[in-house]
């Protein structure tokens, strides 16, 4: 199953909805996708990982960049609508601490 990302922007948010399984044969889309992403300062995001039923190690290292690179940018990221199974895989490798992380809210946007 491949990954996909769409994208809807409202005032200065943008609001990311990604669906599907994230592991190494599925990631470069994603990446492609978050690194096309133009931040600007204040720039808040929204990505809502509700739909993402599978996440390894390769989706974490796309987050973590993304994340990165908007703080670098004096943009904001924040991750909403994690299952239980993403929930605790942020959490074990330490990441929960480090992201900003919502995990009972879904963008009601779509």
């Amino acid at each position: 199953m491949d990954v996909t990302i769409h994208f809807k922007e409202i005032d200065h948010k943008l609001f990311g909805f990604v669906e599907g399984e994230i592991d190494t044969f599925t990631a470069s889309g994603l990446r492609e996708e978050l690194e096309a992403v133009k931040i600007t300062e204040g720039l808040e995001i929204e990505l809502d990982l509700s739909k993402v039923n599978y996440m390894d190690s390769t989706g974490l290292g796309i987050f973590v960049a993304f994340y990165k690179r908007t703080l670098r940018e004096n943009g904001k990221v924040k991750l909403v609508g994690l299952s239980t199974r993403l929930q605790r895989l942020f959490e074990i490798t330490g990441l929960s601490d480090l992201m900003d992380i919502e995990t009972d809210k879904k963008v009601e946007l779509r």
